[in-house]
């Protein structure tokens, strides 16, 4: 028999990156009795997540989506593989393959039990009549290129549910996730999307997610065209839009975005161009450089206006109420930062957990450049400070101060970092990002160093097994039997 979870721990990650390491997650769970909420950020407008966006408006639930399905157990695969599986990249032959969804003619149905075939079905159906409802052929149509059907079925739960959270909850059931045990919670919870944008050190500011992490085909940084990326020190993003001198001439990306628009779709009239655009090309394993370092990442309207979103209340009740808070590998400032960001998430990741345990990306990308692990210590560090609309009780400064990078500088950063930060675990070699242990020693944190395999891409991986054993480390032996494997870890 099962014993009752005795301990409670959240993880803040991404989408891709971090499903490499559900499988440790779930060997935590059990190795350390506890329960498991991961926080994800809904901002994701690239792949077939931005056509859903484009003509149904609501959050980006690709990240979401993809850590729902990667949580079915294999017991239940049928069910993975449906949400799992994406329609052609022919737009003609997704839009008919879409069909036999409907008409149940899909061999992906085959092996799936009837009852749950109809309600998938049903939800699809739904789907296809609003889609139906907002079209305008020949200028507004919908794309069903390369679409997941896991984003499509979300996406028609919530509009028929009209909840977010009650879409996730029909997957979740679907698919056979262990509730009991974890939870997927998305950053916030809305029925409308929210964007962000990353403001650079040389005063250029970056547009939605997608152009900020994956550059589109042929590129994310046009020569002549400003509509997702422009400079502008004042850091308004509308009026570096409509800037004469950032703009040199009709190319065919501005005369792209011109024409969307005059579609009507779920996109506001007035809203910025680039956030009105489908994204379902880009590259993931593109790493054009950024053309400097990323300073901060912050939440926009659809006309570009910074705002500061609450968080989902679910996610603020779950760190404060957890023992430990996991920054898992992604993405820095697109899978971490959306969520760390959000107003009161700092508090509670300062007031709350006993354990703040980063896990170090095993290689650098377009988002991070040159970064050593003080680097990516600090960003993390700037990002929950951001996040602070409220008293600060740790330090005695009132974080309604309109700087966020101004208003805890009289404080030693050590002190700084380790209000977020308590344990770095992290990958030793020459290509992974760089860590001063002596450094790391005089800041107070508690370094794990684990020698990693280099996957297909030559990049560093983390061992699975390896990694397991140094969170249940970390967190404190839970049965006085838990060996250290010296060849694979060192605890300083």
């Amino acid at each position: 028999m099962t014993s009752t979870p005795t301990r409670k721990i959240v993880v803040f990650s991404g989408g891709t990156a971090a499903n490499s390491l559900v499988d440790v997650f779930n060997e935590l769970i059990k190795r350390s009795n506890c329960t498991l909420s991961y926080i994800i950020p809904i901002s994701d407008n690239g792949g077939s997540s931005s056509e859903l966006i484009r003509v149904f408006g609501g959050p980006g639930i690709g990240d979401i989506r993809s850590r729902l399905v990667r949580l079915i157990p294999s017991t239940n695969a049928p069910i993975f593989n449906f949400f799992n599986h994406r329609l052609p990249s022919s737009a003609i032959e997704a839009s008919a393959e879409f069909l036999t969804l409907l008409d149940l003619t899909s061999p992906l149905y085959q092996p799936i039990p009837p009852p749950q075939a109809l309600l998938i079905r049903s939800i699809l159906s739904h789907l296809h009549l609003e889609i139906l409802k907002r079209i305008r052929p020949p200028s507004s149509t919908f794309n069903f290129q390369s679409a997941s059907i896991g984003n499509l079925f979300l996406t028609g739960a919530r509009l028929f549910s009209g909840s977010f959270e009650s879409a996730i909850y029909l997957l979740a059931i679907i698919g056979g996730v262990d509730e009991t045990t974890t939870a997927v919670l998305p950053a916030i919870v809305s029925n409308f999307t929210h964007h962000i944008s990353a403001g650079l050190t040389d005063g250029t500011i970056i547009t939605g997610q997608n152009a900020i992490s994956h550059p589109s085909a042929p590129t994310a940084l046009p020569e002549s065209s400003t509509a997702a990326i422009h400079s502008d020190n004042s850091k308004n993003s509308l009026e570096a839009t409509f800037n004469p001198q950032n703009h040199l001439g009709p190319t065919k990306q501005t005369r792209q975005m011109t024409t969307a628009y005059h579609i009507e779709d779920a996109n506001l009239p007035g809203s910025l161009p680039t956030l009105r655009e489908s994204q379902l090309h880009f590259s993931k394993s593109a790493d054009q450089p950024l053309p400097a370092p990323i300073e901060r990442i912050w939440y926009i309207n659809p006309y570009g206006h910074e705002m500061h979103p609450y968080p989902n209340p679910k996610a603020v009740a779950a760190v404060q109420a957890s023992d430990a808070v996991i920054y898992s590998i992604g993405s820095l400032y697109t899978s971490l930062a959306p969520s760390l960001i959000l107003q009161g998430l700092g508090s509670a990741i300062s007031n709350g957990p006993r354990f703040k345990i980063l896990i170090l990306n095993g290689s650098l990308d377009r988002e991070t450049g040159d970064f050593e692990a003080t680097d990516f210590m600090k960003a993390v560090m700037l990002c929950c400070e951001q996040s602070g609309r409220t008293q600060c009780a740790n330090c005695g400064f009132d974080d309604n101060d309109s700087n966020p990078f101004t208003r805890h500088l009289q404080i030693p950063i050590q002190q700084r970092v380790r209000r977020f930060i308590t344990h770095l675990i992290y990958i030793d070699h020459p290509t992974a990002p760089h860590v001063d242990q002596a450094l790391l020693a005089a800041w107070g944190i508690d370094g794990v160093k684990l020698y990693g395999r280099k996957g297909e891409d030559g990049k560093m991986r983390y061992d699975e097994k390896a990694l397991t054993q140094a969170l249940v480390a970390v967190l404190g032996r839970r049965d006085g039997k838990e060996r250290s494997r010296r060849n694979t870890m060192e605890i300083g």
